[in-house]
């Protein structure tokens, strides 16, 4: 294994998408549809005075890539200034379902990949620019990203891997010098705003939706040829691709979404935008957009105003969108099979009981509770927890990582005590004098009685507690705070913020106010409760 370093601008990249697919003979980049092909070749549009602002260094160690100067040729390739000799951009040509509605050709609209580099394990990995200017796939937009986006996206992407959550990376956040106009709410308040773009980083970015396109237009060929290409470079275990490996690709496929969506419910994370076309091929969270955490525990909260008349991307929904989605999957992959309801069934079984289980094994975890022989008791213990939580209006992140330090106290009270109960209670609560919390009450009663159950030293448990509920997540007003220092040129906040995300699991002393509960201001100020599919 390497550990040498070297300028990005000077990395080989490799280019297999291009080279193995159906690329667009067109070089006119117009929006338009693309017929029979799976990506358009196009160049990234120039901005005016690109800055690094943010850099993940754990990935770029990882890439084997040094770290650039705040300006320079690495930050010019990180911005679609300059294109290296070995690059092939190209925006990939996809469609989907949106909002439960097929929509036809939708394609990457302001997301351009420069291609593939080796990391120190071997492995290759895809970086993509978003918001590098217009492509084929634009319609109506310009093809570019506003800073408040870029930095959630950034922050998002690598707070999620440090949480565990299978997710794509962010390798760089870069400032463009140029302005880009937005509606943010699409009420007629367009105004301008700084531009940025992030260099997004996965070991592919196909999604559902690239399989979806080329069934709606009948092209066969290509979706065999986008499947084996998919499975050969990243499902290499099942084998050659043939009619039994796809079956055992869609299940594989369905496991990994299945174990995403799990973690998604236990970190109280809501994507916000579940269309197909936001579905990673390879089980990983893709596309943050109006994403937002449960700070009430609410299962009927979504962050996104596009879907208030439905809030069919409810943080409670996901599971069964997740279902729906890998369902119109299923149905792409059809000619892939014969009797397909019959093939692809058990992938749809298999995400059922992939997701039952890694999130009872992930509470478990949480609620520092083992498995045991009947698991009924602790089921029914998680399912009313959902409903206690969601009765007091407690703040999940917070109540699960004082429930850690408070478990050596509840099992040295043999008979529980009230007043304490009461006291964590409201300390978590947003309602705390408004509601009897009774559920919780109760709640906490039975789980002492389980917790003692125990064999583990009531200091281990709550070790382990500490090990798997994070004390600090990407709170959407601590992620508005920094995004408005940062439009004053302040990236202090942005750095603080970022530091303690990369270890969420560890206490940071000196950066108690990022784990605070949401203050009452943020609950209706735009960007803090809510946001729109806009960038």
């Amino acid at each position: 294994m390497t550990t040498s370093r070297q300028p990005l601008e000077q990395a080989t990249f490799t280019n297999s998408f291009v080279e193995e697919l159906q690329g667009d003979v067109s070089r006119e980049n117009v929006p338009r549809q693309v017929p029979g092909y799976h990506y358009s070749p196009v160049q990234p549009t120039p901005v005016q005075a690109p800055r690094l602002l943010a850099w993940s260094e754990e990935l770029a160690v990882f890439l084997g890539v040094a770290r650039p100067p705040e300006q320079g040729p690495a930050v010019e390739l990180l911005a679609g200034n300059r294109v290296a000799a070995t690059m092939q951009p190209y925006a990939a040509r996809y469609g989907g379902h949106q909002f439960g509605n097929w929509a036809g050709q939708l394609g990457d609209g302001r997301a351009i990949s420069l291609g593939e580099l080796q990391a120190v394990d071997g492995s290759r990995w895809e970086l993509q620019l978003k918001g590098a200017g217009p492509t084929p796939y634009s319609r109506r937009a310009d093809g570019r990203a506003v800073l408040r986006s870029s930095i959630r996206e950034f922050l998002c992407s690598e707070a999620m891997y440090h949480l565990g959550v299978p997710t794509t990376r962010a390798l760089s956040l870069v400032s463009t010098g140029d302005e880009v106009v937005r509606d943010m709410f699409y009420n007629g308040n367009a105004r301008p705003e700084a531009g940025a773009i992030v260099c997004r980083v996965a070991p592919s970015f196909v999604r559902f939706g690239n399989f979806q396109i080329l069934l709606a237009h009948q092209e066969l060929d290509n979706l065999r040829q986008l499947a084996d290409y998919v499975i050969r470079h990243h499902f290499p275990e099942l084998g050659e691709p043939s009619e039994e490996v796809y079956k055992q690709w869609f299940t594989e496929i369905c496991r990994r979404t299945a174990v995403m969506i799990a973690h998604w419910m236990t970190v109280g994370f809501v994507h916000g935008v579940m269309n197909t076309d936001n579905m990673s091929i390879l089980g990983l969270t893709i596309d943050y957009g109006p994403y937002g955490w449960l700070e009430p525990y609410e299962p009927g909260w979504t962050p996104n105003t596009t879907d208030f008349s439905t809030y069919r991307y409810a943080f409670g929904q996901q599971p069964r969108v997740a279902l729906w989605n890998l369902m119109q999957l299923g149905q792409a992959l059809s000619p892939l099979v014969t009797a397909p309801n019959e093939a692809l069934r058990p992938g749809l079984d298999t995400y059922a009981a992939t997701f039952n289980h890694t999130r009872q094994a992930l509470m478990l975890g949480k609620l520092g509770l083992t498995a045991q022989p009947d698991a009924a008791p602790d089921l029914a213990l998680a399912e009313a927890l959902d409903t206690a939580l969601e009765a007091s209006e407690a703040d999940m992140t917070l109540f699960f990582r004082r429930l850690s330090h408070l478990v050596p106290e509840l099992l040295a009270a043999p008979e529980g005590n009230v007043s304490t109960h009461r006291a964590f209670i409201e300390e978590v609560s947003y309602n705390p004098q408004g509601a009897p919390h009774t559920l919780l009450l109760e709640w906490l009663q039975r789980y002492t009685e389980r917790l003692r159950l125990e064999t583990a030293t009531p200091e281990d448990i709550r070790k382990g507690m500490l090990a798997v509920n994070p004390k600090y997540v990407l709170r959407n007003y601590l992620a508005q705070l920094a995004i408005e220092a940062a439009e004053a040129g302040d990236l202090t906040d942005l750095e603080r913020l970022y530091h303690v995300l990369k270890s969420p699991f560890e206490e940071h002393p000196a950066y108690e106010d990022l784990a605070a509960k949401r203050p009452e201001w943020a609950r209706t100020k735009p960007g803090s409760a809510t946001l729109s599919c806009s960038s």
